[in-house]
C-alpha cells in the first residue's frame, strides 16, 4: 500500500493527487471568484475527446450572480440541503452529433474526462468538487433553455471547504474520503468474467 497525504491507501503507486481527491459536501458559503471558475474550465479544455470534437459544455452560476437561483433550485431536496453553501453550480452538457449525419457515440466518456480534469485542479486549488446526479434533468433541459442536440450528463457543486459542522448531523458523520473497490474487481484481462 502506497499512502498519500489523505487517509486513503492506493494499492498500487499512482501520484497522491488521486487518492486525496475525493467529493466533500461542506463549503464555506463563499462565493467562487470568475478566475477561480476560469482556472477548472482551462483545466477541462485540455481533456482528451475522440477526433479533438470537445463534446462538453459548461453552463455554470457563482453564488453572488443573478443566475444562483434558479440553477440551486434544480437540486433535489437532498443535494440542495448542503450545496446552497457552495460557491458555484456547474451542469455539464454534451454534444450529441459530429455533425447531422454521424453521432458522437463517446460524447458522455469524453465530457466525463473533461470532468475528471476540472475535478482535479479544483482539488489542487483548494476548492471541493462534487459531482451530483441529485437534480431535476428536465427542468435543468428548460430552465437553461439546453438544445436538443445536447445530452445533459450531470452536475458540479463547487466550493471553499468548511468543517463538517455545517452540516446536518446525518452528512456530518458522512463527511469523509470514501474508499475504493480493489482494482482487482474492476478488470478482467481478456473477455468479461466478473
Amino acid at each position: 500500500m502506497i499512502k498519500g497525504s489523505s487517509q486513503r491507501r492506493s494499492e498500487h503507486a499512482v501520484n497522491p493527487q488521486f487518492p486525496d481527491r475525493w467529493s466533500g459536501r461542506a463549503f464555506s458559503g463563499e462565493a467562487l471568484s470568475e478566475a477561480e471558475m476560469l482556472t477548472l474550465f482551462e483545466a477541462a479544455r485540455w481533456a482528451p475527446s475522440s477526433m479533438n470534437f470537445q463534446p462538453w459544455r459548461f453552463l455554470y452560476a457563482r453564488r453572488d450572480s443573478e443566475f444562483w437561483p434558479a440553477f440551486l433550485d434544480l437540486l433535489l431536496p437532498g443535494n440542495r440541503i448542503w450545496a446552497e453553501r457552495a460557491g458555484a453550480l456547474v451542469l455539464v452538457i454534451s454534444r450529441l452529433q459530429f455533425d447531422e449525419q454521424r453521432l458522437c457515440i463517446t460524447h458522455s466518456y469524453d465530457s466525463g474526462a473533461a470532468w475528471m480534469s476540472l475535478a482535479l485542479q479544483a482539488a489542487l486549488n483548494g476548492i471541493v468538487a462534487h459531482g451530483i446526479q441529485g437534480f431535476d434533468y428536465e427542468r435543468a433541459r428548460r430552465v437553461l433553455r439546453v438544445p436538443a442536440q445536447f445530452a445533459v450528463e450531470a452536475m458540479i457543486v463547487l466550493g471553499k471547504p468548511a468543517a463538517p459542522q455545517v452540516l446536518p448531523e446525518d452528512l456530518r458523520r458522512r463527511e469523509t474520503p470514501s474508499d475504493r473497490r480493489p482494482v482487482a474487481q474492476t478488470i478482467c484481462e481478456g473477455p468479461f468474467s466478473f
